[in-house]
């Protein structure tokens, strides 16, 4: 048996009514709580959108450091490279 995720305190959200009730619904339909499908959407969220979102963030930070290289020598390793590699 899987432990089960460490779980933060409450949070209050308010909700568009039409939002809710289909989160209802679902929540019902699937005999879960209505947490249990807010809590699944915001997860399939978090690997789409949310994740490129994220990617972003880090590739800025990555920027605020430091940590870039120069695209021309990027272009010209990556032919040089290329080059060699032909038979």
């Amino acid at each position: 048996m899987a432990d089960k995720p460490a779980l933060s305190d409450p949070i209050t959200l308010r909700l568009p009514l039409d939002i809710l009730e289909d989160v209802e619904k679902i929540a019902e339909t699937a005999d879960r709580s209505r947490s249990w499908v807010i809590v699944r959407a915001l997860k399939y969220y978090l690997m789409a959108e949310g994740n490129d979102i994220l990617q972003i963030r880090k590739g800025e930070e990555q920027i605020a450091r430091g940590e870039t290289v120069d695209a021309e020598e990027l272009f010209a390793d990556l032919l040089g490279e290329a080059k060699s590699d032909a038979a």
